[in-house]
């Protein structure tokens, strides 16, 4: 007897993933106006010169360099004792400036959760800074929060991009990205990544939607 034919097999359809839209944190979603005011202030010294002791050593803390070594380099570059209570507060300062959202990120923020859009954090940040942020009520939309301090590496580093496609479970052309420097957008651009430089949220809510993430 011949044997019965198997019934036609309907193909599988595979849902492409979602575009993730990955923000940095630094002039992106915190604009850093008023930080050296604040710090410099706190410290006794002028913004000049607190701006450039405070910038001379950023690139190491961002990798993981322990918060006192940093604000000791930075208060010896000033003039100053590296006094404990004098480290605490410009610490506190800074991480508090940094993981605090202003309204207009706030806004853009709620608008693409309510949205459903798969968002993440990409930024060269230290660790007191990325451990405020991931406490912050704000964040508890992202899915993924990267720091440059977690990983030792930072951008513009092709580590970086390629270690952050690891963590968001993203292929490069999966991701849209938002940073204030040119050089790392370049690098993400080189990497794969749909990458913009930051022109402030309405610009970004029009690159989303030239792009089909926003409705």
């Amino acid at each position: 007897m011949p044997a019965t034919p198997e019934p036609p097999q309907t193909p599988t359809t595979l849902q492409p993933m979602p575009r993730t839209v990955v923000f940095d944190l630094g002039e992106v979603l915190v604009p850093s106006a008023g930080l050296e005011r604040r710090l410099a202030a706190v410290l006794g010294v002028s913004e000049p010169a607190l701006r450039e002791a405070y910038w001379r050593h950023r690139a190491r803390h961002d990798l993981g360099e322990p918060p006192d070594r940093y604000w000791t380099a930075v208060c010896t570059d000033l003039g100053l004792a590296p006094e404990r209570t004098r480290l605490d507060a410009a610490e506190r300062v800074d991480v508090t400036f940094w993981s605090t959202l202003p309204p207009s990120s706030s806004l853009l923020i709620a608008d693409l959760a309510r949205a459903r859009v798969r968002l993440a954090v990409l930024s060269n940040a230290p660790r007191g800074l990325a451990a405020a942020v991931r406490a912050a009520a704000w964040s508890s939309p992202f899915d993924r929060l990267l720091f440059s301090a977690d990983v030792g590496a930072a951008k513009p580093s092709q580590d970086i991009y390629r270690r952050a496609d690891v963590e968001f479970g993203t292929a490069p052309e999966q991701v849209v990205f938002f940073d204030d420097r040119v050089d790392n957008v370049r690098a993400a651009v080189a990497h794969g990544w749909d990458a913009h430089h930051w022109e402030g949220a309405a610009r970004a809510v029009r690159v989303l939607r030239e792009r089909g993430v926003l409705g």
